[in-house]
């Protein structure tokens, strides 16, 4: 049904844009003083956007007076709102997002094959929506270019918001006995390095690397995060068909979406010193699963109409994280878990970290009693600035700060280090993080009254091998530790 709403949603597109441009308007001042021509791109209840001899440009409907055969029903505004991108996970997650949408505005949806179209009062048409499947290169020059208001991208951009969770994952063929493969192992197979079973425990069988086309998100994804480029010698062009030939094929291995595993066997992973890497739904959203893959929804330099800025807000409402879950994706929403469950990390910081036994006994006397929040900040490479995901998280989080829902918890922010270097060095750096975490939760809400405390624990507790850029980057971070508030 998905494929079909899908299909359905392609022709808006084209349809939308060439009534657009077949006729030119002239918004003028209130006044007279000034007359701009233009081609109408969208009016959206607000505001005209037409491309103009001085580029496109965004005017305020109140302040003009349009004429031309072009203008619409000012009694009756309809916003066009445009998404190109990936098609899979558009897919899964736009029919159920927008009929969840739909629901909350009071709005009745008409699904054709010209797209979806929300209707108020069962009559008046009030927004089209239309999806075209691109390239990323494709896709962010659309929405530069004013052809897209917004993108489903696999990939960051300068002003990109996290529409759901996913993570990439090693599979093989269910009658395939291996019984996991290291991230290094992994980058070296997809790459070519290895080339047989043999070489990670396996049969004397050679290995048959399925995946994506070079130019698709996932590749490129992937591509970024083990930093090879895979040697593909089976191409798909989709993760549904990928994990349909993997699990027919017992010497394939492929990497693919979590949620679109299908009926193939997911390959546990594991670093290079040994650490299980679980790709459960806490370790997805705090990004401690290395190959944690977002699906954004990237906006564009400029004003949205007012239904696509309602929609982006939407987005974090319960109904939506629920459609977003119910789809086989990870929702944002925060997950909270005692630190007594997590021993795994307690015997890490035994096994792995240089730290002296009362730093242990400092570390083990906090987290008794305590949770953890899924909420952790990480940081961009070589930079103090948040990354996409955690900018979010930290939005997130002075959200449910302003609408007390930690009102009877006691939080802090605890901040960890890679292992590289002194460990007093490292502690230091930890506690850095922690504390421009707080700065940075400050700015955004200057009116909290009642802010986190701080705390650092060095590189006392590691979540991967720092022989890795990657697991370095997993072991420097900032969790939300929470107790409750017994005052």
């Amino acid at each position: 049904m998905r494929g079909v709403i899908l299909g359905r949603m392609i022709g808006v597109l084209a349809f939308c844009a060439t009534a657009a441009l077949a006729q030119d308007v002239t918004l003028t001042s209130r006044d007279g003083s000034l007359a701009i021509i233009g081609i109408l791109r969208a009016y959206d209840g607000e505001t005209y956007r037409i491309n103009s001899d001085y580029g496109p440009l965004t005017i305020d409907a109140n302040a003009v007076l349009c004429d031309g055969p072009a203008c619409p029903d000012l009694n009756a505004p309809k916003a066009v709102i445009r998404l190109v991108g990936d098609r899979e996970a558009a897919a899964a997650l736009l029919p159920p997002l927008l009929a969840q949408f739909a629901t909350a505005k009071g709005l009745t949806q008409r699904v054709d094959d010209r797209g979806i179209t929300l209707l108020q009062s069962g009559t008046n048409t009030v927004a089209e929506i239309s999806f075209v499947p691109m390239t990323p290169d494709a896709a962010r020059a659309a929405m530069l270019d004013a052809r897209a208001e917004l993108v489903v991208a696999r990939f960051a951009g300068t002003t990109a918001r996290v529409l759901a969770l996913d993570a990439l994952v090693p599979i093989v063929a269910p009658d395939n006995l291996t019984l996991n493969i290291s991230t290094t192992n992994l980058a070296k197979a997809l790459s070519g390095e290895i080339k047989t079973w043999k070489d990670i425990g396996g049969p004397d069988r050679p290995m048959v690397i399925h995946g994506l086309d070079a130019d698709s998100d996932v590749a490129a994804a992937l591509a970024a995060r083990l930093g090879k480029v895979a040697t593909v010698a089976v191409t798909h062009p989709d993760m549904t068909s990928l994990a349909l030939a993997v699990a027919a094929d017992p010497w394939a291995l492929a990497v693919t979406g979590q949620a679109l595993a299908g009926a193939a066997r997911v390959l546990p992973l594991t670093d290079s010193c040994g650490f299980a890497l679980q790709a459960t739904s806490l370790a997805v959203k705090a990004e401690d699963y290395p190959l944690t893959l977002p699906v954004y929804l990237l906006t564009p330099p400029r004003r949205l109409p007012l239904m696509a800025r309602e929609l982006l807000e939407f987005l974090t409402m319960p109904k939506a994280q629920q459609a977003i879950s119910d789809a086989g994706y990870i929702a944002r929403n925060p997950e909270r878990l005692p630190l007594a469950r997590d021993g795994v990390r307690l015997m890490n910081a035994i096994n792995a970290a240089e730290v002296t036994l009362p730093d242990l006994q400092r570390l083990s006397k906090a987290m008794a009693g305590a949770d953890r929040l899924s909420l952790t900040f990480r940081f961009q490479d070589g930079s103090d600035k948040l990354d996409a995901v955690s900018q979010e998280n930290l939005n997130d989080l002075a959200v449910a700060l302003q609408a007390g829902l930690y009102d009877r918890d006691l939080l802090t922010l605890v901040g960890f280090s890679d292992g590289t270097g002194e460990a007093a060095q490292n502690q230091t750096l930890a506690e850095v993080r922690a504390k421009a975490v707080l700065a940075s939760l400050s700015a955004l809400a200057p009116d909290l009254t009642r802010l986190p405390a701080t705390d650092a624990y060095g590189e006392a507790m590691p979540m991967a091998c720092d022989e890795t850029a990657a697991g370095r980057r997993l072991n420097r971070r900032v969790e939300i530790w929470l107790r409750p508030d017994l005052d």
